[in-house]
C-alpha cells in the first residue's frame, strides 16, 4: 500500500496542473476574492461619483432653488424635453440619467402649503447612485425649509427634536461584530472549501483510474504481487493527501490573509472580523475538512475507476460539484441550525459547524456528532471503493 501511495505521489508532484490546484489557487483565491471585490467595488462608486449626469426638469418655476443647485456642469447636466414626453422611454434612450417632477405646492412655507412630493424618475438597476446624488440636494432645501417652520413657531432645540422623532426606538443588539459578521459570510466559507478541496482531489483521481486505463499502466499493476486492496488504498491516500493539502493550504492562507488584513491593510470591519477568529477555529476547520475529503477522494476513485478513459471521468465528476452545492445551500437556509438531527446530516453539518466556529458560537460537544458521522460515511465510501476496484466488470469496461 504504501509503495503505491510512494510512486503515485511522486507521479503527482510531478504534474503542475494539479500542484496548482493543490498550493496555488488556494494561496490566490483568498486575495484575490477580498482584493478583487473590495477594488472593483471601490472603482465603480468613484465612477458613479463623478460622472456628469444628464438631467431634465419639469415644474422648474415652482423650485428655483433646486434649479440653481442642479447648474454645476461637473456635476449635471441639462437636456431640455417636453413636459408631456415619455420619462421612462427617455431614461431608457439615455437621453437623459433622471427626470426630476417639482409638484405645484413646492414652498418654503410648509406651514402653509403642506408636505410636498417631488418626483424623481431614473433607472435605478444598476449602480449609478442617482438617487443619492439628488437626494442631497433635496434634503438640504428640506432642512432648510424645515428649520424655517421651527422658527416660525417658535419651538426649542429639544421640542423640534420631539417633534420630528416623538418615539425613538433604540437597538441594544447582544450580538458581538464576531457573531454579527460570521452569520452574513460564515456560510460562503464552506461554499469556497468544499470546491477547492473537491479540485484539488478530482485531478489525480481522474489520472489515478480513467488516466492509468488509458496508458495502459493499470494491467500492469494488477498483475503485481500487491493485494488489489492496497492497490486502492494507495490511490485513495494520494487522492486524499491531495485534496487534505488543498484544505491545509486554504485554511493556512485564509488565517493568513486573516492576519494581514488584522494589520490594518485592509477594511476595519474586516481587519476586526478577521483578528477575531482564534488558531483553535482554524485547526477544527482544517480537522473537519480532512474526512470530507476523503469522502471526496473515495467518490472520485470510484467514477475514475468506472470510466473508460479520462474524458469520461471528468464528465462524470463535474456534476458531482454542483451535489456538494446542495448540503451547502441547506446550511444557508433560514432556520437551519447546529441543533437536533442537522448535527447528524453528512456534508451540511460540516458547513454549519464553519459557520459557528467562524461566528464564535460553536458548541464544542457537537463536533462528536459531526466527526462521528463524517467519519462513518467515509469509511462506508472507502469500503465500497475497495469493493468497486475488485470487479472485472467495473475495470475493463
Amino acid at each position: 500500500m504504501w509503495l503505491v501511495f510512494k510512486k503515485e505521489l511522486k507521479e503527482l508532484l510531478r504534474d503542475r496542473k494539479t500542484l496548482f490546484f493543490m498550493i496555488a489557487l488556494p494561496l490566490l483565491i483568498f486575495p484575490l476574492i477580498f482584493g478583487g471585490i473590495a477594488f472593483m467595488t471601490k472603482q465603480a462608486i468613484e465612477k458613479a461619483e463623478s460622472k456628469v449626469l444628464k438631467y431634465a426638469l419639469v415644474g422648474e418655476q415652482y423650485a428655483p432653488d433646486i434649479s440653481e443647485h442642479l447648474q454645476q456642469p461637473d456635476k449635471f447636466t441639462r437636456v431640455e424635453i417636453a413636459p408631456e414626453a415619455d420619462f421612462s422611454q427617455l431614461i431608457r434612450n439615455e437621453t437623459v440619467d433622471f427626470v426630476l417632477v417639482i409638484p405645484d405646492n413646492y414652498s418654503a412655507d410648509v406651514l402653509t402649503a403642506g408636505q410636498s412630493t417631488i418626483k424623481l424618475y431614473l433607472n435605478d438597476a444598476g449602480l449609478n447612485l442617482v438617487y443619492q446624488r439628488v437626494s442631497e440636494i433635496t434634503k438640504q432645501q428640506s432642512a432648510l425649509f424645515q428649520q424655517g417652520a421651527f422658527d416660525k413657531l417658535g419651538l426649542s432645540e429639544a421640542q423640534q427634536h420631539a417633534l420630528i422623532e416623538p418615539v425613538v426606538l433604540e437597538k441594544v443588539n447582544t450580538a458581538d461584530s464576531r457573531e454579527n459578521w460570521g452569520e452574513k459570510i460564515g456560510g460562503m466559507l464552506p461554499y469556497l472549501l468544499f470546491i477547492l478541496c473537491l479540485q484539488g482531489a478530482m485531478a489525480p483521481a481522474t489520472d489515478l483510474g480513467a488516466g492509468e486505463k488509458e496508458r495502459g499502466t493499470l494491467e500492469t499493476l494488477l498483475i503485481s504481487p500487491i493485494e488489489r486492496n492496497k492497490i486502492v488504498m494507495g490511490k485513495f491516500l494520494t487522492i486524499a493527501f491531495a485534496g487534505s493539502m488543498t484544505a491545509l493550504i486554504t485554511v493556512a492562507s485564509m488565517a493568513g490573509w486573516g492576519l494581514v488584513l488584522s494589520q490594518g491593510m485592509a477594511l476595519k470591519f474586516v481587519a476586526d472580523f478577521m483578528g477575531q477568529i482564534g488558531i483553535i477555529d482554524f485547526v477544527l476547520i482544517f480537522l473537519m475538512l480532512v474526512p470530507v475529503v476523503a469522502i471526496f477522494a473515495a467518490v472520485l476513485l470510484s467514477i475514475s475507476i468506472y470510466a473508460k478513459s479520462f474524458k469520461e471521468a471528468q464528465s462524470y465528476m463535474v456534476p458531482l460539484v454542483f451535489l456538494v452545492l446542495v448540503p451547502v445551500i441547506l446550511a444557508l437556509l433560514p432556520g437551519v441550525e447546529l441543533k437536533g438531527g442537522w448535527a447528524w446530516v453528512p456534508l451540511t453539518n460540516v458547513a454549519l459547524a464553519m459557520k459557528e466556529l467562524v461566528k464564535g458560537t460553536m458548541d464544542y460537544f457537537q463536533l462528536i456528532a459531526i466527526f462521528g458521522s463524517t467519519v462513518v460515511i467515509a469509511g462506508a465510501v472507502l469500503a465500497f471503493c475497495v469493493y468497486w476496484f475488485k470487479q472485472e466488470k467495473v475495470l475493463f469496461r
